[in-house]
Order: C-alpha cells, then structure tokens, then sequence
C-alpha cells in the first residue's frame, strides 16, 4: 500500500460553531473513509447546546480517517476528521480492504460491502471506516496486527471483536487477563458512555480486545459478574448485604424506566431556564379577552392575494399586537446589565417564538420585527417555523432576542407562568383559544376567548408598566382595528 506523510493529510478541527459553546456531539457523518470531499462540502451534522448545524470541510482531498464515531461528544479545537490532500490523496484512495489483505483475519472477515451509505445507530459510529489503531508499546507482534485492525474495526460497528471471544474469567484468583491498573483503561467512546451508564468502573473490568482494549461484552460481563456475586462464603447463613449505591444501574429494569441522556439543545436549555427562574424576579399577570374579530380577520387575510402563499394564523395577529404594546410602551423592551448595574432599553424588537423541536426547546427570534409590515413579518414566521422543525436553526438566529411569545395554546392549555428567556425582560404566553360563554353588546354569546399571561422582570418592570403592556395587547386583539389607530 502507498504511504503518505504527514505533510499531505489535513486534520479537520472541530470548530467553535455557538459563538463560545465548548463542546458538541457528532450526529451523523457524511462520509466514509475513502470518499473524495471538496472544499465546502457539508462531511458532518453536529449538535451544540444551541442547534443542530452542519459542517462543511475546507479544503479538497480524499477522506483518510474518522476520528470519531457518531454520537460522541467532542471538544472544540479536537481534530474529527484526516482528510488526504495533494499527493497523499491519491495513496488515501485505495480501498480499505488492501489496509489488510495480507492477513488470515481480513480474509476471513472480507464480504461483498453494499454501496452507498449505511443506517446506522447513533453513538455506534459509521458503517465503514478504515480507522487502524496505532500499535502500543510492547503490543502485539506484526503477525497479529492484522487481527487487531479487523476486532478494532468490528468494535467500532458495535458487533464486538473480530477475534474469538475471550473465554469467561474464571473465579480462581490467577486468570489469565486482569484489569488494567496503571494509566487510563483503554476504551472507545461509545463503550465508556456504555461503562458510566450503567454504573461500571472501567479500571475493574477484565479487557479482551485486542492491545488491552475494553469491549461492550467486558462492561456487560462485568455487570452480570457484579449481579450474580454471590455471597462472602466466610459469614454464615446471615441476612444478605445490602446493595451498594453503584449497583443501582446493574439492576436497572429498562422495561419500567428510560434514562435519556441531558446534553445538547436540552441541557443548555435546562441551565438556561434555572438560571432565569434564580436570577430575575419573575412576575406572572393573566388577562381574559374575546378575539373573536381577530380570529375573523384571521380569516379574510388567509383569502388576500397579498398573503398568498404565506402563513397566516392567529399568531401572526398576536405578534403584530404585542409589537404595537412595545411601541406604546419602549421600557418594557430592555435588559438587565449586573455588572454595570443599569438597564439597558432596546430601540429595535428581536421578537423570539419559543418553539418544541426534538431536540428540545429553542427560541429563535426574528430579527428587527418592530420594522416589518404584516406581510414581512409572516413570512418571516412561516420561515422561523419550518427551520426549527428541520432542525436547521442557527445558533445566531437564536441570540440577541429582547422579548418572546410562547404559544401553549397549540397543546389546548388555557395560560401558564412562563419563565423569562435570559437576558430578555419580557415573555407573552398565549393560550388555547375556545368557544366559550361571554358577556357581548349586554347578551350572554359564545365567543372565540383566550387568555394571555405576560411575565416580567421585576428589576426593571414594574406592575404598572407590565399591566399597560398586557392591557395593550388584549385591546389589539379585541379590536384588531388599533392595528392601524396605534401602529
């Protein structure tokens, strides 16, 4: 096979790609080893605490090796991909199977491979790779390196080593492999998420892979030999031990309860909403109103050519309204600073919507929306909402807001106390809207009635000037006819 130096390999390093995040997890690659890239091209998906964003490589050459698998979180500034550039790129080319064709265990293991990519499951890395561990010091002899590469390359397809299975330690105290005491145990990513997830201390577990590595089959043997231990035979027919708290994962019955992971979009969000709720005194006030004209013009707009092809709801309206109170009420759209100790009023409205994805909750805002006519302003919604439910929001599209809407209507709920979006001094939740029993020109009528909930920051907004916003809000919406007297 041909060599390559190091000059004509290229390291991709994961990018700062949240404006400060430290850290993001690899979702899916694009590519495989082998595979020609070109500059600009998208080679993998990954998720910050912020958003799911897509990265292209800057430079053309040939694939060389995947450094990660999918669903490993990795830190910025670590290199995830080799890509061969120049004349490395040609040597990079060749297929994997010449890596080790030479070998008893790649002619064993050498199958006719499907084309194109492959599902597969997040956190088990890619199909394919060629990655080859580097041997260790006093590592295997070269005859069994190829055996090494191909149990290394089946660990990472999570279907265990390619060698024999190891036979199962026995009880005598002189088995032929014992845990690794000194240095850091040797393992791959997915199976040390796998060791922490069910409790297991990799430094005690017996290795069977090759070089000393730790295999899925060492972390669950280990846990089936820490359940199944029997009793010291030293104490008598006595009241069995109680359980230590680390083996509470060994028992875990995945049939009654699920464990999901906090990390990305949610565990950003989690941190986010604690330190909102402990930092900004939250005042929560409700109003009732009857937007059955709203509703109605709701209606005729979705009918105007000039709204053609947009998307044209209540929300749409309600925004429209909640910018008018802001106009008539600038203070309420400000920040706290609490290093300088001020409050910083804001003379343009980034307006946030909070919305559910997968992922979990994010609130991209739309930029300037205090200078957009209705029109603008929906078809900028229409396109806030179809990014986030592709998940391709940006983190920028989701910094810099000043105040959001919450629609919990959408799910049936009546109201909620939401909980300020951080660094904003306002936040409008909107409620299911019904047909319900209301008081109308002095008769009883059903009319189409919601109820909104506006929180605030009590540093910087008092009762008066909250209550002026909400009061402005549910007047709009009653007669949407102020749209035009108060814009």
């Amino acid at each position: 096979m041909t060599t390559m130096t190091d000059s004509s390999v290229r390291e991709f390093k994961m990018p700062d790609v949240g404006e400060g995040l430290t850290e993001a997890e690899i979702l899916k690659w694009y590519v495989q080893p082998g595979d020609t890239v070109t500059d600009g091209q998208v080679v993998c998906e990954v998720e910050t605490a912020k958003a799911a964003v897509e990265l292209p490589i800057p430079y053309d050459g040939v694939v060389r090796e995947l450094h990660f698998p999918e669903g490993t979180t990795v830190d910025v500034g670590t290199s995830i991909i080799a890509v061969a550039v120049g004349d490395g790129a040609a040597a990079a080319a060749e297929p994997v199977q010449e890596a080790v064709a030479d070998t008893p265990a790649a002619a064993e293991a050498e199958e006719p491979k499907p084309e194109g990519r492959q599902p597969v499951l997040v956190g088990y890395g890619v199909s394919t790779s060629s990655t080859k561990r580097r041997p260790r010091k006093g590592a295997q002899p070269p005859a069994a390196a190829g055996e090494a590469s191909a149990a290394i390359q089946a660990e990472m397809n999570g279907h265990g080593p390619a060698a024999p299975a190891a036979p199962p330690a026995p009880a005598a105290p002189a088995a032929p492999a014992a845990p690794v005491t000194g240095g850091r145990p040797l393992a791959k990513p997915p199976v040390r998420k796998l060791a922490k997830d069910l409790g297991v201390d990799l430094a005690t577990v017996v290795p069977s892979g090759p070089d000393g590595i730790i295999t899925r089959e060492d972390v669950h043997a280990a846990v089936a030999a820490e359940s199944a231990a029997p009793e010291p035979q030293a104490a008598p027919a006595a009241v069995a031990p109680a359980p230590s708290p680390t083996a509470a994962p060994a028992s875990y019955d995945t049939t009654r309860e699920t464990r999901v992971p906090v990390k990305g979009v949610r565990k950003a969000t989690a941190a986010a909403m604690v330190g909102s709720a402990f930092t900004a005194p939250h005042v929560t006030e409700f109003v009732t109103v009857d937007v059955t004209r709203t509703m109605k013009l709701v209606e005729e707009l979705k009918q105007d050519k000039e709204y053609a092809g947009l998307r044209v709801n209540p929300l749409l309206l309600i925004a429209k309204a909640l910018l008018v109170a802001i106009k008539r009420n600038p203070d309420i759209n400000a920040s706290w600073d609490e290093a300088a100790q001020e409050i910083v009023v804001k003379h343009y409205v980034n307006l946030g919507i909070a919305a559910a994805t997968p992922r979990g909750l994010i609130v991209p805002n739309i930029k300037d929306a205090h200078a957009q006519t209705l029109p603008q302003l929906a078809g900028s919604l229409g396109e806030l909402v179809s990014t986030a439910r592709e998940g391709k929001t940006s983190p920028a599209a989701m910094q810099g807001g000043t105040v959001t809407i919450t629609n919990v209507g959408v799910f049936g709920v009546d109201t909620g106390t939401p909980i300020l979006n951080p660094g904003e001094s306002a936040i409008l939740a909107v409620g299911a809207i019904k047909l319900q029993p209301w008081v109308h020109k002095g008769k009883v009528k059903p009319r189409q009635v919601t109820t909104l909930a506006l929180s605030f920051d009590h540093r910087l907004v008092d009762g008066e000037l909250g209550s002026k916003v909400l009061a402005d809000v549910a007047a709009v919406l009653e007669q949407p006819k102020r749209l035009i007297s108060w814009a």
